[in-house]
Protein backbone atom coordinates (compact mmCIF):
# COMPACT_ATOMS: atom_id res chain seq x y z
CA UNK A 1 0.00 0.00 0.00
CA UNK A 2 1.31 3.48 -0.73
CA UNK A 3 1.19 6.31 2.01
CA UNK A 4 0.47 9.51 1.85
CA UNK A 5 3.06 10.40 4.17
CA UNK A 6 5.23 8.69 6.88
CA UNK A 7 5.82 10.23 10.28
CA UNK A 8 8.57 8.94 13.10
CA UNK A 9 7.03 9.07 16.23
CA UNK A 10 9.76 8.87 18.93
CA UNK A 11 9.41 7.70 22.25
CA UNK A 12 5.94 6.02 20.79
CA UNK A 13 5.73 3.63 23.06
CA UNK A 14 5.99 5.62 26.05
CA UNK A 15 2.93 7.26 27.89
CA UNK A 16 2.02 10.64 25.80
CA UNK A 17 3.82 8.77 22.77
CA UNK A 18 1.51 5.61 22.86
CA UNK A 19 -1.38 8.18 22.60
CA UNK A 20 -0.32 9.97 20.23
CA UNK A 21 0.67 6.91 18.12
CA UNK A 22 -2.62 5.65 18.55
CA UNK A 23 -4.49 8.54 17.44
CA UNK A 24 -2.47 8.86 14.14
CA UNK A 25 -2.60 5.07 13.21
CA UNK A 26 -6.59 5.78 14.27
CA UNK A 27 -7.50 8.61 12.11
CA UNK A 28 -4.95 8.91 9.65
CA UNK A 29 -4.92 5.48 7.97
CA UNK A 30 -3.17 6.60 4.74
CA UNK A 31 -0.17 8.10 7.04
CA UNK A 32 2.68 5.26 7.88
CA UNK A 33 3.28 5.58 11.30
CA UNK A 34 6.99 4.51 12.81
CA UNK A 35 7.22 4.28 16.39
CA UNK A 36 10.65 4.66 17.56
CA UNK A 37 11.64 3.66 21.15
CA UNK A 38 14.37 1.94 22.84
CA UNK A 39 11.71 0.42 25.55
CA UNK A 40 13.32 1.81 28.39
CA UNK A 41 11.87 1.52 31.51
CA UNK A 42 9.37 3.79 30.79
CA UNK A 43 8.69 2.39 27.10
CA UNK A 44 5.67 -0.31 27.03
CA UNK A 45 4.38 -2.09 23.91
CA UNK A 46 1.44 -3.16 25.58
CA UNK A 47 0.39 0.79 25.47
CA UNK A 48 0.08 -0.23 21.41
CA UNK A 49 -1.69 -3.35 21.58
CA UNK A 50 -5.02 -2.04 19.91
CA UNK A 51 -2.88 -0.93 16.92
CA UNK A 52 0.54 -3.83 16.66
CA UNK A 53 -1.42 -5.06 13.96
CA UNK A 54 -2.67 -2.38 11.93
CA UNK A 55 -1.38 -1.95 8.08
CA UNK A 56 -0.22 1.81 8.68
CA UNK A 57 2.01 1.24 11.77
CA UNK A 58 5.59 0.10 12.37
CA UNK A 59 7.56 -0.41 15.39
CA UNK A 60 11.41 -0.10 15.70
CA UNK A 61 13.55 -0.72 18.61
CA UNK A 62 15.61 2.14 18.12
CA UNK A 63 17.94 4.43 20.96
CA UNK A 64 17.68 7.87 19.44
CA UNK A 65 21.48 8.31 20.85
CA UNK A 66 22.83 5.60 18.07
CA UNK A 67 23.52 7.05 14.66
CA UNK A 68 23.93 4.30 12.38
CA UNK A 69 20.52 3.12 13.71
CA UNK A 70 18.34 6.72 13.13
CA UNK A 71 20.04 7.03 9.93
CA UNK A 72 19.01 3.50 8.80
CA UNK A 73 15.33 4.14 9.73
CA UNK A 74 15.44 7.45 7.67
CA UNK A 75 16.85 5.74 4.87
CA UNK A 76 14.11 2.78 4.74
CA UNK A 77 10.75 4.72 5.35
CA UNK A 78 12.02 7.86 4.35
CA UNK A 79 9.94 10.05 6.90
CA UNK A 80 7.90 13.02 6.25
CA UNK A 81 7.85 13.96 9.87
CA UNK A 82 9.22 13.96 12.81
CA UNK A 83 7.13 13.97 16.12
CA UNK A 84 9.66 14.23 18.71
CA UNK A 85 8.28 12.93 22.38
CA UNK A 86 11.65 10.99 23.31
CA UNK A 87 13.15 11.98 26.52
CA UNK A 88 14.42 11.02 29.74
CA UNK A 89 11.50 12.96 32.34
CA UNK A 90 11.21 12.12 35.90
CA UNK A 91 12.69 15.27 38.01
CA UNK A 92 13.78 12.93 40.80
CA UNK A 93 15.78 10.50 38.32
CA UNK A 94 17.33 13.43 37.14
CA UNK A 95 18.48 14.51 40.17
CA UNK A 96 19.87 11.33 40.85
CA UNK A 97 21.87 10.68 37.58
CA UNK A 98 22.07 14.10 35.26
CA UNK A 99 24.34 12.41 32.61
CA UNK A 100 21.32 9.74 31.16
CA UNK A 101 18.81 13.23 30.57
CA UNK A 102 22.04 14.82 28.94
CA UNK A 103 22.69 11.96 26.65
CA UNK A 104 18.84 10.93 25.64
CA UNK A 105 17.37 14.70 25.75
CA UNK A 106 20.38 16.71 24.13
CA UNK A 107 22.52 14.32 22.11
CA UNK A 108 19.36 12.35 21.04
CA UNK A 109 17.69 15.16 19.50
CA UNK A 110 20.59 16.62 18.38
CA UNK A 111 21.09 13.34 16.55
CA UNK A 112 17.17 13.42 15.51
CA UNK A 113 17.62 17.04 14.25
CA UNK A 114 21.20 16.27 11.99
CA UNK A 115 19.74 13.22 10.42
CA UNK A 116 16.31 14.64 9.43
CA UNK A 117 18.76 18.09 8.03
CA UNK A 118 21.30 15.57 6.13
CA UNK A 119 18.20 13.21 4.63
CA UNK A 120 15.82 16.18 3.28
CA UNK A 121 18.72 17.88 1.84
CA UNK A 122 17.33 21.66 1.86
CA UNK A 123 14.00 19.95 0.03
CA UNK A 124 11.72 21.05 3.04
CA UNK A 125 8.67 21.00 1.30
CA UNK A 126 5.94 19.26 3.34
CA UNK A 127 8.31 18.26 6.10
CA UNK A 128 8.32 18.87 9.74
CA UNK A 129 10.03 17.92 12.86
CA UNK A 130 8.07 19.21 15.78
CA UNK A 131 9.76 18.60 19.21
CA UNK A 132 7.45 18.25 22.42
CA UNK A 133 8.92 20.16 25.62
CA UNK A 134 7.74 20.89 28.95
CA UNK A 135 6.79 23.81 30.74
CA UNK A 136 9.31 23.50 33.46
CA UNK A 137 11.58 25.39 31.21
CA UNK A 138 10.27 28.36 31.73
CA UNK A 139 11.09 27.77 35.63
CA UNK A 140 8.95 28.42 38.86
CA UNK A 141 6.10 31.27 39.53
CA UNK A 142 4.93 32.69 42.35
CA UNK A 143 1.28 32.91 43.52
CA UNK A 144 0.59 35.07 40.41
CA UNK A 145 1.17 34.89 36.38
CA UNK A 146 1.59 32.80 33.88
CA UNK A 147 3.93 30.63 31.68
CA UNK A 148 3.66 32.22 27.83
CA UNK A 149 5.45 31.66 24.87
CA UNK A 150 7.84 34.78 25.51
CA UNK A 151 8.63 33.53 29.11
CA UNK A 152 12.33 34.26 29.58
CA UNK A 153 13.88 30.58 30.31
CA UNK A 154 15.04 29.25 33.93
CA UNK A 155 15.03 25.69 34.52
CA UNK A 156 15.94 24.73 37.45
CA UNK A 157 16.32 20.65 37.59
CA UNK A 158 18.85 18.67 35.50
CA UNK A 159 15.59 17.66 33.75
CA UNK A 160 14.26 20.80 33.19
CA UNK A 161 17.52 21.99 31.66
CA UNK A 162 18.19 19.39 29.54
CA UNK A 163 14.72 19.99 27.75
CA UNK A 164 15.59 24.04 27.57
CA UNK A 165 19.22 23.06 25.75
CA UNK A 166 17.35 20.87 23.78
CA UNK A 167 14.36 23.08 22.94
CA UNK A 168 17.28 25.93 21.95
CA UNK A 169 18.97 23.47 19.82
CA UNK A 170 16.21 22.49 17.41
CA UNK A 171 15.34 26.41 17.24
CA UNK A 172 19.01 26.61 16.15
CA UNK A 173 18.51 24.25 13.35
CA UNK A 174 15.44 25.96 12.70
CA UNK A 175 17.34 29.34 12.17
CA UNK A 176 20.91 28.32 10.84
CA UNK A 177 19.53 25.78 8.50
CA UNK A 178 16.16 26.44 7.47
CA UNK A 179 14.53 23.06 8.98
CA UNK A 180 10.97 23.80 9.68
CA UNK A 181 11.02 23.36 13.18
CA UNK A 182 8.22 23.77 15.67
CA UNK A 183 8.02 23.80 19.25
CA UNK A 184 5.23 23.12 22.04
CA UNK A 185 5.58 23.06 25.62
CA UNK A 186 2.94 21.27 28.13
CA UNK A 187 1.85 21.45 31.76
CA UNK A 188 1.34 18.23 33.89
CA UNK A 189 -0.36 14.98 31.79
CA UNK A 190 -2.36 12.58 33.61
CA UNK A 191 -4.55 9.50 32.38
CA UNK A 192 -4.73 5.79 31.63
CA UNK A 193 -1.09 4.11 30.80
CA UNK A 194 1.19 6.48 32.85
CA UNK A 195 4.08 4.59 34.56
CA UNK A 196 3.59 4.43 37.93
CA UNK A 197 7.04 6.23 39.16
CA UNK A 198 4.52 9.82 38.76
CA UNK A 199 1.80 11.39 41.36
CA UNK A 200 -1.20 10.43 40.05
CA UNK A 201 -0.61 6.47 38.99
CA UNK A 202 1.37 6.20 41.70
CA UNK A 203 -1.00 7.41 44.45
CA UNK A 204 -4.00 5.34 43.11
CA UNK A 205 -1.45 2.16 43.07
CA UNK A 206 -0.33 2.87 46.51
CA UNK A 207 -3.83 3.75 48.00
CA UNK A 208 -4.94 0.48 46.72
CA UNK A 209 -2.26 -1.45 48.13
CA UNK A 210 -2.19 0.65 51.80
CA UNK A 211 1.34 1.86 51.06
CA UNK A 212 2.61 5.16 52.05
CA UNK A 213 1.51 8.65 49.89
CA UNK A 214 4.94 10.01 50.21
CA UNK A 215 3.98 14.35 49.94
CA UNK A 216 6.83 16.44 49.34
CA UNK A 217 7.36 19.38 52.12
CA UNK A 218 3.78 20.54 53.18
CA UNK A 219 1.96 19.49 50.03
CA UNK A 220 2.14 23.22 48.52
CA UNK A 221 3.13 23.05 45.33
CA UNK A 222 1.00 24.15 42.26
CA UNK A 223 0.97 22.39 39.38
CA UNK A 224 -1.80 22.59 36.05
CA UNK A 225 -2.98 19.12 35.03
CA UNK A 226 -3.17 18.08 31.57
CA UNK A 227 -5.50 15.20 30.49
CA UNK A 228 -3.24 13.56 27.97
CA UNK A 229 -6.17 12.64 24.97
CA UNK A 230 -6.49 16.63 25.22
CA UNK A 231 -2.62 16.34 24.32
CA UNK A 232 -2.27 14.19 22.10
CA UNK A 233 -5.51 16.51 19.89
CA UNK A 234 -3.33 19.48 20.64
CA UNK A 235 -0.19 17.67 18.89
CA UNK A 236 -2.27 16.56 16.18
CA UNK A 237 -3.46 20.23 15.41
CA UNK A 238 -0.17 21.60 15.77
CA UNK A 239 1.88 19.06 13.38
CA UNK A 240 -0.98 19.32 10.73
CA UNK A 241 -1.17 23.30 11.23
CA UNK A 242 1.73 25.19 13.35
CA UNK A 243 3.19 28.01 11.58
CA UNK A 244 7.21 26.55 11.19
CA UNK A 245 9.55 28.33 13.59
CA UNK A 246 6.24 28.72 16.20
CA UNK A 247 6.21 27.67 19.84
CA UNK A 248 2.89 26.94 21.13
CA UNK A 249 2.00 26.57 25.15
CA UNK A 250 -0.77 23.89 25.75
CA UNK A 251 -1.57 23.66 29.25
CA UNK A 252 -4.97 21.84 30.91
CA UNK A 253 -6.24 25.29 32.40
CA UNK A 254 -6.71 23.53 35.75
CA UNK A 255 -4.11 24.28 38.25
CA UNK A 256 -4.59 22.27 41.83
CA UNK A 257 -2.50 22.32 44.74
CA UNK A 258 -0.67 18.91 45.36
CA UNK A 259 -2.03 17.88 48.61
CA UNK A 260 -5.77 18.78 47.46
CA UNK A 261 -5.44 16.93 44.45
CA UNK A 262 -4.15 13.64 46.76
CA UNK A 263 -7.01 14.66 48.70
CA UNK A 264 -9.38 14.22 46.65
CA UNK A 265 -7.40 11.51 44.49
CA UNK A 266 -7.60 9.15 47.89
CA UNK A 267 -11.48 9.93 48.31
CA UNK A 268 -12.84 8.89 44.65
CA UNK A 269 -10.42 5.78 45.17
CA UNK A 270 -11.50 4.92 48.67
CA UNK A 271 -15.03 5.37 47.52
CA UNK A 272 -14.71 3.07 44.01
CA UNK A 273 -13.57 0.51 46.56
CA UNK A 274 -16.46 0.91 49.24
CA UNK A 275 -14.29 2.64 51.78
CA UNK A 276 -15.03 4.75 54.43
CA UNK A 277 -14.89 8.49 53.64
CA UNK A 278 -11.09 9.37 54.17
CA UNK A 279 -10.04 6.07 55.32
CA UNK A 280 -6.70 6.06 53.28
CA UNK A 281 -5.74 10.06 53.98
CA UNK A 282 -3.72 7.90 57.37
CA UNK A 283 -1.38 7.32 54.49
CA UNK A 284 -0.35 10.37 53.69
CA UNK A 285 3.49 10.64 54.77
CA UNK A 286 5.15 13.95 54.32
CA UNK A 287 8.35 14.15 53.53
CA UNK A 288 11.49 16.44 52.76
CA UNK A 289 11.04 18.41 49.92
CA UNK A 290 12.56 17.85 46.38
CA UNK A 291 15.80 19.58 45.91
CA UNK A 292 15.37 22.91 43.88
CA UNK A 293 11.29 21.98 44.06
CA UNK A 294 9.34 24.44 41.57
CA UNK A 295 6.43 26.08 43.75
CA UNK A 296 4.35 26.62 40.61
CA UNK A 297 3.49 25.98 37.50
CA UNK A 298 0.65 27.76 35.16
CA UNK A 299 0.51 27.83 31.12
CA UNK A 300 -1.28 30.64 29.19
CA UNK A 301 -2.40 28.33 26.26
CA UNK A 302 -4.24 31.31 24.66
CA UNK A 303 -2.08 31.41 21.23
CA UNK A 304 -2.93 27.92 20.52
CA UNK A 305 -6.57 28.52 20.93
CA UNK A 306 -6.93 32.06 18.89
CA UNK A 307 -4.91 30.24 16.28
CA UNK A 308 -5.35 26.77 15.78
CA UNK A 309 -8.63 26.82 17.93
CA UNK A 310 -7.55 24.26 20.44
CA UNK A 311 -8.74 24.11 24.23
CA UNK A 312 -8.94 21.18 26.98
CA UNK A 313 -12.60 19.41 26.70
CA UNK A 314 -12.02 17.25 29.69
CA UNK A 315 -12.80 18.55 32.97
CA UNK A 316 -10.69 17.39 36.07
CA UNK A 317 -13.01 16.05 37.24
CA UNK A 318 -14.02 13.80 34.96
CA UNK A 319 -10.25 13.20 34.11
CA UNK A 320 -9.07 11.98 37.38
CA UNK A 321 -12.62 9.77 37.69
CA UNK A 322 -11.66 8.13 34.06
CA UNK A 323 -8.46 7.53 34.84
CA UNK A 324 -9.12 5.96 38.34
CA UNK A 325 -11.33 3.63 36.83
CA UNK A 326 -8.76 2.70 34.16
CA UNK A 327 -6.30 2.26 37.13
CA UNK A 328 -8.62 0.06 38.93
CA UNK A 329 -9.82 -2.42 35.84
CA UNK A 330 -5.91 -2.77 34.77
CA UNK A 331 -4.38 -4.08 37.98
CA UNK A 332 -2.01 -6.50 35.68
CA UNK A 333 -0.97 -3.45 33.39
CA UNK A 334 0.80 -1.85 36.72
CA UNK A 335 2.64 -5.22 37.36
CA UNK A 336 4.02 -5.57 34.61
CA UNK A 337 5.27 -2.41 34.12
CA UNK A 338 6.44 -2.75 37.09
CA UNK A 339 8.18 -6.74 37.03
CA UNK A 340 9.55 -5.79 33.64
CA UNK A 341 7.47 -8.50 32.16
CA UNK A 342 6.45 -6.21 29.13
CA UNK A 343 10.15 -6.97 27.99
CA UNK A 344 9.10 -10.70 26.97
CA UNK A 345 5.70 -9.74 25.33
CA UNK A 346 8.42 -7.29 22.85
CA UNK A 347 10.55 -10.65 22.22
CA UNK A 348 7.35 -12.78 21.72
CA UNK A 349 5.86 -10.41 19.33
CA UNK A 350 8.82 -8.54 17.52
CA UNK A 351 11.97 -10.97 18.22
CA UNK A 352 14.79 -8.62 18.64
CA UNK A 353 16.86 -7.45 15.92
Amino acid sequence: MAFEKSIVVTGGAGFIGSHVVRRFVQNYPNYLIINLDVLTYAGNLENLREVESRENYRFEKVDICDREEVERVFKEYSPDGIIHLAAESHVDRSILDPLAFIRTNIEGTVNLLNTAKNHWKNDYSSKRFYHISTDEVYGSLGDEGMFTETTPYDPRSPYSASKASSDHIVRAFGHTYGLPVVISNCSNNYGPNQFPEKLIPLFISNVVQQDALPVYGKGDNIRDWLYVEDHAEAIDLIYHKGRDGETYNIGGENEWKNIDLIKTLIEQVDEKLNRAPGFSEKLITYVTDRAGHDFRYAIDCSKIKSELGWSPNMTFETGLAKTIQWYLENPEWIDHVKSGAYQSYYAEQYGSR
